[in-house]
């Protein structure tokens, strides 16, 4: 099994973490965990962390723990998304500060979405205030992954994305715009959202409101007019 996890094609790989969650074997724990920190290949990697669901929890959880204190990255992100396979509540003591801020995307934005799923009731507002300490923060991926953890907390994260939309950085302005435009109409996409946010910051929130009631009522004649042109039409039929 070692061997097969550590194989040159990645199918192999696959297919050897198939079998070891199908096993459910507690021998494997060891090097399951140890091939998360190192496997190249995504889907293998998410298949590792199956496996892992697959072995009793009072082994897999203090062994996982561990892995979120390690040096390496992936290691502390891959055993992060772990837990959120596991969904074990018990474990929302371990999602500290510092990995909500850690400097490492991969690892901050798997942070943030095991932290918006395992939460316990009545500490979402504590959790938005911290997380929206990251608006503005990375690529369009990274930005995304913590707008999608906010909304999961619900209408908690209002206030907190208000303030925020105040701020003087015009990045940490727009993505706390764009992020209550989807948590009030989840079918609008990201990135027509934090167009839309950019722009409001940029005109100000005065001006944004002028320009979108004078882009309203710019179709009014136009409707006007053909609604005309067509009484007269008929006026002429007759």
């Amino acid at each position: 099994m070692t061997n097969a996890l550590s194989a040159e094609d990645s199918s192999v790989r696959l297919q050897a973490a198939l079998a070891a969650g199908s096993s459910a074997d507690p021998a494997f724990l060891e090097t399951l965990v140890e091939r998360c920190a190192v496997e190249p290949d995504f889907f293998v990697r998410d298949m590792l962390s199956w496996a892992l669901t697959r072995l009793p929890p009072q082994i897999t959880l203090p062994r996982i723990r561990r892995e979120l204190d390690s040096e390496h990255n992936q290691a502390r992100s891959q055993a992060l998304h772990t837990l959120s396979k596991i969904g074990d509540k018990g474990t929302w003591a371990w999602i500290t500060r510092d990995m909500l801020r850690d400097p490492d995307d991969e690892v901050a934005r798997t942070a943030w979405r095991v932290a918006a799923a395992l939460v316990p009731e009545g500490e979402e507002k504590e959790l938005a205030g911290e997380l929206v300490l990251q608006l503005g923060r990375g690529d369009r991926g990274v930005q995304l992954s913590l707008s999608r953890a906010l909304v999961d907390l619900g209408a908690v994260i209002g206030p907190v994305l208000e303030k925020a939309a105040e701020s003087l950085d015009p990045a940490v302005a727009a993505h706390a715009r764009a992020t209550e435009l989807l948590r009030r109409n989840p079918e609008t996409g990201f990135d027509a959202a934090i167009e839309e946010a950019k722009r409001a910051v940029a005109l100000g929130p005065e001006r944004a409101a002028a320009a979108a009631a004078a882009a309203a009522g710019a179709e009014a004649p136009g409707t006007a007019e053909a609604a005309e042109t067509a009484g007269d039409g008929e006026a002429a039929d007759c």
